[in-house]
């Protein structure tokens, strides 16, 4: 009997519904190159609806999403929504009431592509960011005081449980040993300053790390981690971070892997439905215009498989797409490629079947 996954799709805003498209038609022709079936439900979430209804999620619709095999998400954000709604009403809420609380973020170059570090290829470019997902300043706690006058206080709270971090640093363990290349995990933090909650996180780190002798532990701070981002990118293996310094070190992870066209990440639930995304944003002057690069959107869907365990279509995906950006493509910003949108997913899908 041919393995089945049943996919939601989320295409969203802006040039979501392109780069979704393209993803799509990569993926199908993988599954009929490889044995399985891939059952897309797509769902109407986005700024669109939002305007439409006022509705971002229905909790109806949230009940449907926890009972798929994984979610395929475009982008989210309109140009008439304020921005905070869409994020907070379906992103955020997916994130916390499916317990995603990985944020995977691979950081590869690709040959081909072009990078702002001088000197440095896609054999100094190669490793992993594992980000808390669902705790951190990102919960939400806190509040205001006589707010609107002289005298206004706003606290925003970071949020840090033992088992977010040891979840989140477990996982981290396990996916370094499973990688296989420097068999080095990283921990970004901020032991000098936020001496509270990176002290619940070292020594959950160096406790958990005991249980895994065959992964070399490291350390660095924040701010030094991203100097090295720029100086040194070869030395990271996996680095495993909390909420917002991995929002923010991942942002700079797509600049030196090439840009927001070409990175990829998964919202992860080891456990449950995991919801895999390209990086960049809906780019709303784009839209309709088919210039968008989809790379980004098709190696999410590469993730996604990998997630599913149809490894070596992933891994055949993965060969496609660096064959384009080798061979193919002038650039990977939008209007730029040489190719339009659906000529790049045509492109991959035609090495997909020349070299698997």
């Amino acid at each position: 009997m041919a393995r089945s996954y049943d996919i939601a799709v989320i295409p969203g805003d802006g040039t979501g519904p392109e780069v979704i498209r393209e993803g799509k038609k990569v993926l199908s022709a993988l599954a009929d190159k490889f044995g399985f079936k891939l059952n897309f439900i797509d769902y109407d979430l986005g700024g669109e609806r939002y305007l439409r209804t006022g509705e971002t999620l229905p909790d109806s619709v949230l009940e449907e999403l926890k009972k798929v095999s994984a979610i395929y998400l475009g982008a989210i954000g309109h140009p008439d929504v304020k921005p905070g709604i869409l994020e907070r009403g379906i992103l955020l809420r997916l994130r916390f009431e499916l317990d995603q609380y990985i944020n995977l973020r691979p950081v590869k170059l690709y040959p081909g592509v072009w990078t702002p570090l001088k000197d440095k290829g896609p054999e100094d470019i190669d490793f992993v960011v594992v980000r808390e997902n669902t705790e951190g300043l990102y919960c939400g706690a806190g509040g205001f005081l006589r707010k609107g006058t002289k005298d206004e206080v706003a606290i925003q709270e970071s949020i840090n449980t033992r088992k977010g971090v040891e979840r989140c640093i477990r996982y981290a363990f396990d996916y370094t040993r499973k990688r296989n290349k420097k068999k080095k995990l990283t921990l970004c933090g901020k032991t000098n300053v936020l001496t509270y909650a990176f002290d619940l996180w070292e020594r959950v780190f160096h406790e958990v790390g005991r249980e895994y002798p065959d992964v070399q532990r490291d350390y660095a701070h924040v701010d030094a981690t991203c100097m090295w981002m720029v100086k040194n990118p070869e030395w990271f293996d996996v680095i495993v971070t909390d909420n917002m310094f991995g929002d923010i070190i991942t942002d700079l992870g797509a600049i030196i892997q090439g840009g927001m066209g070409i990175a990829a990440g998964g919202n992860i639930n080891p456990e449950g439905v995991s919801m895999f995304e390209p990086i960049g944003g809906s780019a709303p002057k784009y839209t309709g215009k088919n210039v968008i690069n989809p790379l980004a959107a098709i190696c999410a869907g590469g993730m996604m498989l990998e997630w599913l365990g149809e490894e070596e279509a992933s891994q055949c995906l993965e060969k496609a797409v660096m064959k384009v950006t080798a061979e193919k493509l002038k650039s990977l910003s939008a209007g730029k490629m040489g190719y339009s949108t659906s000529e790049v997913g045509d492109l991959v899908v035609e090495y997909i079947r020349e070299l698997c």
